[in-house]
């Protein structure tokens, strides 16, 4: 496994308490990257135009604009990772923050550690899918399931030919599902072959299967393509 360059990337922690606010920072800088602050969704978003973000670490509570609505709007037209940041009591939150584009979360309190873990784990993924997405070879790599087609060299997903945007992570999930159609993965194996590390997060798995069915099925709720099998796992079906 590569090691991460962190010079290379800027990080933005927006969170309204300014003590974590201050020690995220600290941390981070500690580890050589370049950190930029906001106290609210408000401003995360303001620093996400004068400055070129790969990674946001967001506050899911905060006054003005929280991290959830702060999210949904930077979806509309940034791919790089989002660490949200909840307080147990915010369970429910956290699952919606899953479900409007967020890549992973980290529960306070939390160590320094943990969170460095995490954003390690998000930044080589995306730096990959970045890499990925920007090279063109002579012979792609498609793989086609039915109306499902996926090309592994420009990192794009079709749908009966209309295009799907996915995010770094779905994008993972998808591909590892359609190079082995029928065979079934259970969560933990999913999250050990995408997030490159053992599984501590499995219910994001759930989460992520939920957005991707509401991606490329006709009808999620009686689904074509992405099947779960009870007990079990994941797998993706072969097509007649």
């Amino acid at each position: 496994m590569e090691p991460i360059k962190q010079e290379q990337y800027s990080i933005l922690v927006v969170e309204d308490d300014k003590e974590i606010r201050n020690g995220i920072e600290i941390f981070l800088r500690s580890q050589g990257y370049e950190v930029y602050q906001a106290a609210d969704g408000i401003e995360g978003l303001e620093m996400i135009k004068q400055h070129e973000i790969h990674l946001a670490i967001v506050d899911i509570m905060m006054p003005r604009m929280n991290g959830i609505t702060m999210t949904m709007e930077l979806r509309k037209e940034h791919e790089f990772p989002v660490i949200m940041l909840s307080a147990k009591s915010e369970e429910t939150d956290k699952v919606i923050g899953l479900n409007i584009g967020a890549d992973d979360y980290v529960t306070k309190p939390f160590t320094p550690l943990e969170l460095m873990a995490r954003v390690n784990s998000q930044l080589r993924r995306y730096t990959r899918f970045k890499n990925k997405s920007q090279t063109v070879v002579e012979n792609d790599r498609i793989h086609i399931l039915g109306g499902l087609e996926l090309n592994e060299d420009t990192v794009e997903l079709t749908v009966d030919g209309k295009p799907v945007k996915l995010t770094p992570i779905e994008y993972k999930i998808v591909l590892l599902l359609m190079k082995n159609p029928g065979k079934v993965f259970s969560a933990e194996e999913i999250y050990e072959r995408v997030w490159n590390e053992m599984a501590i997060n499995t219910d994001t798995i759930m989460v992520h299967v939920k957005n991707i069915r509401d991606k490329i099925e006709i009808n999620p709720k009686e689904p074509k393509y992405l099947k779960v099998v009870w007990g079990v796992g994941y797998k993706m079906e072969k097509q007649p």
